[in-house]
C-alpha cells in the first residue's frame, strides 16, 4: 500500500475532506438563495426606499407593550371663549397625553382650510354637518397597522365630531385597535357620540374618553395636565410602562 492510499484510509484524512465538502456545499446554497426571484435594485436602493417612506409618516413610540398613536384635530384663530389663538385647545391636550404616554403625533389638517373667524367658521361646519360632509385631509398615516392605540381628540362643533374626523376614520382599517376619544368645547365633557364611532372605525374598540374645557386648556394647563394624567393612571397608561 502507498503511503498516498494509507493517508487517505485514515481517519484523520477523511474527516478533513469531509468538512472541506460540506463547507463547499454550504457556501453553493447560501449563494443560491441570497436572492429574491425578480429582484432587481441593489441594497443601497432598498435602504434609500425603506428610509424615505418612514420619512413620509409618523412611526409608532413603544410604551411598554403598547404602541400608541395621538391622532387630533384642533383650529387656530379666534376661538369661543378664548379669543384668537396661536395652538388649538385639543391640540394642547394632544400634546399632554403624547408627553405622559410617549406616543407619536399626527395631526387631522384640512385640505381647506377653515376660517379664522368664529363666527363664519360655525357657519361653514354647520353646513359641512348638514351635508354629512367628508372634507378632504391632508397627509395620511402609512404605517397605522402599528399601532394597537389611537387617542383621538377633536372639539365638539355643533354638539358633534367636525366632519374632517369622520373622514379621518373612514381612511383606515381599524381591527383590533382600541380608540380611547377626548375633546374640548364649551365644557368639561365629550359629545356623547363616543360609543357610535366604531360605526365610522370598523372593528375598532372605544375606551373612556375625556372632555376638558377649551378655556382651561388655554388658561389653566397646569390643572388640566393632572386632570389629565388621573385619566391615563386610570386607563392604566404610564410612560413608564
Amino acid at each position: 500500500m502507498s503511503v498516498f492510499e494509507r493517508l487517505r484510509n485514515s481517519k484523520p484524512f477523511v474527516k478533513r475532506y469531509a468538512a472541506i465538502f460540506l463547507a463547499v456545499m454550504a457556501l453553493f446554497l447560501l449563494t443560491a438563495c441570497g436572492s429574491d426571484v425578480g429582484e432587481t435594485s441593489g441594497s443601497g436602493e432598498k435602504e434609500q426606499a425603506a428610509a424615505a417612506s418612514a420619512e413620509a409618516a409618523p412611526t409608532s413610540e413603544k410604551t411598554g407593550k403598547k404602541k400608541i398613536l395621538v391622532a387630533f384635530f384642533s383650529r387656530t384663530g379666534e376661538n369661543y371663549e378664548v379669543g384668537n389663538i396661536a395652538k388649538g385647545n385639543t391640540h394642547i391636550v394632544a400634546e399632554m397625553i403624547a408627553e405622559a404616554t410617549g406616543a407619536e403625533m399626527f395631526e387631522i389638517k384640512t385640505v381647506k382650510p377653515y376660517p379664522k373667524d368664529y363666527r363664519e367658521c360655525t357657519e361653514v361646519a354647520g353646513k359641512e354637518r348638514e351635508e354629512n360632509a367628508r372634507p378632504e385631509l391632508v397627509g395620511k398615516i402609512r404605517n397605522m397597522a402599528d399601532y394597537d392605540t389611537v387617542f383621538l381628540g377633536y372639539p365638539i362643533w355643533w354638539s358633534d365630531l367636525p366632519m374632517p374626523v369622520y373622514t379621518f376614520l373612514e381612511s383606515y382599517d381599524w381591527s383590533g385597535k382600541t380608540i380611547i376619544p377626548f375633546s374640548t368645547s364649551a365644557g368639561d365633557v365629550l359629545t356623547g357620540k363616543e360609543n357610535e364611532l366604531p360605526n365610522f372605525a370598523k372593528g375598532a374598540t372605544i375606551r373612556e374618553g375625556i372632555g376638558i374645557r377649551g378655556k382651561r386648556a388655554q388658561e389653566q394647563p397646569d390643572s388640566v395636565r393632572q386632570e389629565v394624567l388621573k385619566w391615563l393612571d386610570s386607563l392604566g397608561f404610564t410612560k413608564s410602562q
